[in-house]
């Protein structure tokens, strides 16, 4: 099925957001995912199903520096 993930369409066969973020090698703890504006609970991901069309956002949690 074709679905966009931040801004690029891609074809995939996930059936869950669990399935896609195994697919792409992405630990769930380390990102949030909002499909289709709409911000995915993390204990959800492995039954939120994934369906033609949908649009994907996926955010990274990055760490940052101090200032010295």
């Amino acid at each position: 099925m074709k679905i966009q993930i931040n801004g690029k369409r891609e074809d995939v066969e996930a059936k869950t957001v669990l399935d896609l973020l195994q697919a792409k090698e992405i630990e769930p703890q380390m990102v949030s995912v909002e499909l289709n504006s709409v911000m995915v609970d993390r204990a959800a991901y492995s039954t939120t199903p994934l369906k033609e069309g949908d649009l994907l956002e996926f955010l990274f949690f990055m760490g940052g520096g101090a200032d010295e």
